[in-house]
């Protein structure tokens, strides 16, 4: 499966967990398996966004260290996505 492709087919589970976690609601279900749910999904969107970060940190970098060009800028904005995420 190609990057993109994962990363699409890990945001359409996300996607289906959000739809689940709101019908889990319209239903009055307990609470615990609420978050439970919540955090399911929270973990999925996070561990997408360090494979986008990952994805984008290798080819980004990568491609900038092979021509040598604006690397000092390169890496300022790598860390300012990395910034963004914590």
């Amino acid at each position: 499966m190609d990057n993109k492709k994962n990363i699409l087919h890990r945001l359409s589970i996300i996607e289906g967990q959000i739809r689940g976690i709101k019908k889990m609601i319209e239903e009055d279900q307990q609470c615990k398996a609420i978050v439970t749910q919540v955090t399911a999904a929270k973990s999925a969107f996070e561990n997408t966004l360090a494979l986008i970060l990952t994805q984008n940190l290798e080819s980004c970098l990568a491609e900038r260290l092979k021509n040598n060009k604006n690397v000092d800028s390169a890496i300022k904005e790598a860390i300012v996505m990395i910034t963004k995420t914590i």
